[in-house]
């Protein structure tokens, strides 16, 4: 069966592109919350698969800038990829892929990342694991530091209106040294991350806001919810961080002893954590986090030449990479990394890869020499993989703190 894949050209043909995903996850497509979401996500940028008149799938994908080693990039964030439980198995899916590879290449965006709510798919289209994350699952009596430590700086509660104004600063200066992250527009502050319905609290209450300042200026926040439970007459709760940036050293410090030392916490959650995060060094116990690791954020190099170049290295080139790329042939053969740029060569490879591997080394979150032994590269020069894994090294493990 063939499939025809344009962009949505309304707001009803959105929502029912949408729900293809939607549906499994329990949505209730109102006109306000699809209104809402189409404001970070135009209209255009949601794929919908049709059949026989009716829409049967869809896939979308944020305009998003997203921080790479050394600076920044365009991308695509992609999102709500779906098909009818009626049309499973059938094509549907690949038809949208390709369709959507094809429009972020013409519209000159090198990478697509996303979050996979299954990891078995993506690996198909290009896609590879580019982080890891971890959950962690804190009892309040094991919340001490390790080392004594005086907050340095005032907290207070705010309401959303001042965290629109104050918790973009933190994030925007956090943000440019740590790949993975996310620009986040005005829109996407209010619509997606200060936003708080009823429908995403399952149990809990609602998000409250706590600003760090120093000096009179933001410093570092947190978003939070209470999910309170007594079992016995014993407080049971769950204080469930959402979301906790700082600027390094004491206010990432002083925003976690916040968290930890809020009362009527029997726990303390969180979810999308990097792996290098401070706060495995600051508690005097930190195998009480039960920190459980899953994959992150995934990537997919649209166009290898641009977002090979656009991202910094560590080390001096040249490397020379044979790239498969199936559904991407614009991307296959042979790419020499040298003086900060990735451009065609005819030169003999040090290494070969598919693209997948490129996606997981892309951000800093795994190196060539893993991906070597677990025989997703192949090293054709003795040391390429070690001289590869010097240049894509980063300082910091690649994080992406929210699901979109």
């Amino acid at each position: 069966m063939s499939f025809r894949v344009s962009p949505t050209a309304d707001l009803d043909e959105f929502t029912q592109a949408v729900l293809a995903i939607g549906q499994y996850f329990g949505m209730e497509p109102t006109r306000e919350r699809m209104e809402r979401f189409s404001r970070n996500l135009p209209l255009e940028r949601m794929h919908a698969a049709r059949a026989d008149g009716r829409i049967v799938g869809g896939a979308g994908s944020f305009p998003v800038e997203l921080t790479v080693p050394g600076g920044t990039v365009r991308a695509a964030g992609v999102t709500v990829v779906g098909t009818y439980p009626t049309h499973r198995r059938r094509g549907v899916l690949r038809a949208l892929m390709r369709a959507q590879l094809d429009d972020l290449h013409a519209r000159g965006e090198p990478v697509a990342v996303l979050w996979a709510s299954e990891e078995t798919i993506y690996g198909r289209y290009g896609y590879g694991m580019a982080s890891l994350v971890g959950e962690m699952s804190l009892p309040r009596e094991h919340a001490a530091f390790a080392l004594p430590f005086e907050p340095d700086g005032t907290l207070r509660l705010v309401e959303a209106e001042e965290a629109l104004r104050a918790f973009p600063q933190v994030w925007n200066a956090v943000r440019r040294s740590i790949p993975g992250m996310l620009a986040r527009s005005r829109t996407w502050w209010e619509t997606r991350v200060l936003h708080d319905p009823r429908e995403w609290r399952a149990g809990a209450g609602p998000k409250r806001f706590v600003l760090l300042e120093r000096r009179g200026r933001p410093a570092g926040y947190a978003i939070y919810r209470h999910k309170p439970k007594w079992e016995d007459g014993v407080s049971d709760s769950e204080l469930q961080v959402l979301e906790a940036i700082a600027l390094e050293g004491s206010p990432t410090a002083a925003i976690w002893r916040y968290l930890l030392d809020i009362d009527w916490a029997a726990r303390i959650t969180a979810h999308l954590l990097p792996l290098d995060h401070p706060l495995v060094h600051l508690l005097a116990t930190p195998r009480r986090m039960r920190l459980r690791v899953g994959d992150g954020l995934w990537a997919r190099l649209v166009d290898v030449g641009a977002a090979l170049s656009a991202r910094r290295y560590a080390a001096e080139g040249p490397l020379v990479v044979e790239v498969a790329d199936a559904l991407c042939p614009w991307n296959a053969g042979r790419w020499r990394i040298a003086a900060g740029a990735a451009r065609r060569t005819r030169a003999e490879a040090h290494l070969r890869c598919d693209v997948s591997a490129l996606g997981s080394v892309y951000l800093g979150g795994f190196g060539f020499s893993q991906l070597a032994r677990a025989g997703r590269v192949e090293e054709l020069r003795r040391g390429a993989a070690a001289r590869a894994d010097a240049l894509f090294r980063t300082d910091r493990a690649p994080w992406c703190p929210e699901i979109f």
